[in-house]
């Protein structure tokens, strides 16, 4: 029987909180990592004030950084209107501290994901992050033929991390595919709505130059659960099922509250 791995909290030191829009940051903490996997997640904790008290509030959130990446912990988040800790982590400046949960846990990993020959890996909003981890190693590079990246946001604006996207697209041509579906704005470079009337219309397949089948494809989906049924239903009436442990299929999910 594997030794269940308890996590503990190591105090970070904010070194960086670059606000992308009014709602996006990436947040870079100094904080040693204990090895993890592209793909993982970790908790961050703040003291809140709350009711006259002080509470410690807790949220987990995927890195971003590579695996060999273990001095610095990134994370990309999006504060909410309401939201305790979002709120708190957009006011952290360099020097502050922040509680991170070690070790990082979590399966949205691709030692998760069965062969396949096309790797499509989707989010909406800071979903991206994850994938930005997992495109930062060997692995996907050495398992998959063509890794389709698509990211869809309301505006043009939180087309974020896009020098690091054009980097891959640099690397790995033509392995790399990156596809932007922006819902609220014009979209030059890719294809304007919702990712998911794309998938249902078959307008990302033919932008990608790709098709979507049980025969090749693997999808990653990460984001919101809307987004995640939507696009869950539309896979299944081509076939491709929720990939478990013990019964093998197409799709893996990372759901984004």
């Amino acid at each position: 029987m594997a030794a269940v791995v308890r996590s503990t909290w190591v105090q970070g030191e904010v070194l960086t909180n670059h606000q992308w829009t009014a709602r996006l940051f990436s947040l870079r903490i100094k904080v040693p990592l204990m090895p993890f996997k592209a793909g993982q997640f970790v908790r961050l904790q703040l003291p809140i004030e709350q009711g006259g008290k002080s509470v410690l509030v807790a949220k987990p959130y995927s890195l971003l950084n590579a695996p060999d990446d273990t001095d610095v912990a990134e994370i990309f988040y999006n504060t909410v209107p309401g939201g305790l800790l979002s709120q708190a982590l957009a006011t952290l400046r360099s020097g502050d501290i922040v509680d991170v949960s070690q070790p990082a846990s979590g399966f949205f990993v691709l030692d998760e994901v069965p062969a396949a020959q096309h790797l499509w890996l989707m989010a909406t909003g800071t979903g991206l992050g994850p994938y930005l981890s997992i495109l930062k190693t060997a692995q996907v590079w050495e398992r998959f033929e063509k890794v389709i990246l698509v990211h869809g946001v309301p505006l043009r604006t939180e087309l974020v991390y896009a020098d690091l996207i054009q980097a891959f697209a640099t690397q790995h041509p033509p392995q790399f595919q990156f596809i932007s579906c922006v819902s609220r704005d014009s979209n030059p470079n890719g294809l304007e709505g919702r990712m998911t009337t794309h998938l249902a219309s078959g307008a990302l397949e033919r932008k990608a130059g790709v098709s979507i089948n049980p025969s090749t494809t693997h999808v990653m989906l990460c984001g919101n659960h809307n987004m995640l049924n939507d696009m869950k239903n539309s896979l299944s009436e081509r076939g491709l099922q929720r990939h478990l442990r013990h019964k093998p299929g197409h799709i893996t999910t990372e759901q984004y509250f």
